[in-house]
């Protein structure tokens, strides 16, 4: 199945298979515990019982996505012991405390109030119950930041020194925090979970909406997730198109493997909408391009040079062909949700929100698409930081543990089973509870539903994305 792949390649593959399982979750548990907040706290200002029956229908949802977010977040931090044992050997000293910093913070935040949130409305008070659920959805952005710190040092290292033994050490902890990309990486994704657990909410809202226009929960559900849409969606962009001039910045050769410019422009760089690149050949086939709008999105000037490829020994080219799709089908996708947003605008506008079937079916087909956007960004900026696993300093096959591909190629076929059985498993228990509309007296989470996720750790997981 594996043969002809050498043990850096199957490391590399084990860890973007379980990092693309392990991302949908904490994406999603980002979003859903604000919105667990913003219902919670909607019901203690106006006490409307929807918001407290919407409280306790997505808890339970939270509980078991959680739960599932450990469960495949746990593997990540062995694998750089196990597969990245170099890696880990050299970034040790600046990667370590970052992620000890989450520990610290986010997973005490969440392992001290998580259980009060899942368990906890009728045994507290409402108002410390409040706290409680504030508490975890801080958590989560917490975990957030030092997850994003560390995995942007590795794609824009700043604030380091190296010692005698080869290690990366931390010269200046202020610069290694707030590294060049890590603002822009930090909104990006905040944004892209807020956005995924809205399509989450908004789809199933309008599966309910769908079978019955006049149910309670569903279209406070729908309403509250299409104003998030509308709002995002173009935040979403925008910060999207600031990331990439930071990313031009400071890794510009990521840029080049996004934008499919193999070779240079002197005379301002087209932008190419659609094409084939072929690697070997050093151009992008059947290319349908636009003149100059490359330039003129990047350095805001239609004839403003853009470097290609050809600047970059070949050596350290990206794998272009899957940076330049995975791209693609990101912002395809962020200009979908931007256009979901716009049309249920209109439909609200005109009154006809709860009963517009094609934007009810819109909104299901849109479902997916918050973590589909999300796993392309995430392979977007991970394909294209390679060769390196530290940009510009540390290559990729060097930081690989010295294991025979055989060990590695069985341990990987042993997740893909277990992987798929688990988590097909959990999917679709989730999907039955949301096939289940909210109703009147919704209770929450019991201590016998699966996933018992009282002081476990965080979703977010120790998980940098580094070496795929």
């Amino acid at each position: 199945m594996f043969e002809g792949w050498d043990a850096a390649v199957l490391a590399r593959a084990q860890f973007a298979f379980t990092m693309s399982f392990h991302i949908v979750f904490p994406a999603f548990t980002i979003g859903l515990a604000s919105y667990l907040a913003v219902l919670e706290g909607l019901w203690l200002w106006t006490g409307r019982e929807v918001f407290i029956n919407l409280f306790n229908y997505w808890l339970k949802i939270f509980a078991v996505t959680f739960g599932m977010g450990v469960v495949s977040g746990i593997v990540m931090s062995y694998q750089f012991g196990t597969n990245w044992s170099v890696f880990a050997d050299k970034t040790g000293p600046v990667i370590g405390p970052l992620m000890a910093y989450e520990v610290l913070t986010a997973f005490f935040l969440e392992a001290g109030f998580l259980g009060v949130m899942l368990f906890g409305l009728e045994r507290v008070g409402h108002r410390l119950h409040f706290l409680a659920t504030l508490m975890v959805a801080t958590g989560t952005l917490i975990s957030a930041f030092w997850i994003l710190s560390a995995n942007s040092w590795m794609q824009t290292p700043a604030g380091y020194a190296i010692n005698a033994d080869g290690q990366f050490i931390a010269a200046d902890w202020l610069k290694v925090i707030f590294n060049p990309s890590f603002p822009y990486r930090l909104v990006h994704m905040v944004l892209a979970a807020y956005l995924t657990t809205s399509l989450v909410v908004g789809a199933v809202g309008a599966f309910h909406l769908w079978r019955d226009q006049h149910l309670p929960g569903a279209r406070v559900m729908f309403s509250m997730a299409m104003w998030m849409a509308t709002l995002v969606a173009p935040i979403q962009i925008l910060a999207g198109d600031q990331h990439g001039l930071n990313t031009l910045e400071h890794q510009p050769t990521k840029i080049m493997a996004m934008e499919g410019h193999y070779e240079s422009h002197k005379d301002g760089a087209p932008l190419i909408l659609f094409g084939l690149p072929d690697q070997a050949a050093g151009k992008v086939k059947y290319a349908v391009e636009i003149p100059k709008l490359g330039s003129l999105i990047l350095k805001h000037s239609p004839d403003a040079p853009m470097a290609g490829l050809d600047t970059v020994p070949r050596e350290n080219w990206p794998p272009v062909p899957i940076t330049f799709w995975s791209f693609r089908v990101m912002v395809g996708l962020g200009f979908l949700i931007l256009g979901l947003g716009l049309f249920s605008l209109w439909n609200r506008w005109r009154g006809t929100l709860y009963q517009s079937r094609l934007l009810h079916m819109f909104a299901m087909a849109m479902g997916p698409a918050g973590f589909m956007a999300v796993l392309a960004g995430w392979i977007t900026t991970e394909t294209g930081r390679q060769p390196f696993t530290v940009y510009g300093l540390l290559r990729t096959v060097e930081s690989a543990s010295p294991l025979a591909a055989p060990a590695v190629a069985s341990s990987l076929i042993a997740f893909v089973i277990v992987y798929f059985t688990v988590f097909t498993t959990g999917v679709v228990y989730l999907l039955r509870l949301m096939a289940a509309p909210p109703h009147r007296g919704e209770e929450g989470p019991r201590g016998d539903i699966p996933a018992r996720a009282a002081g476990i750790t965080p979703a977010a997981g120790t998980v940098t994305g580094g070496a795929v």
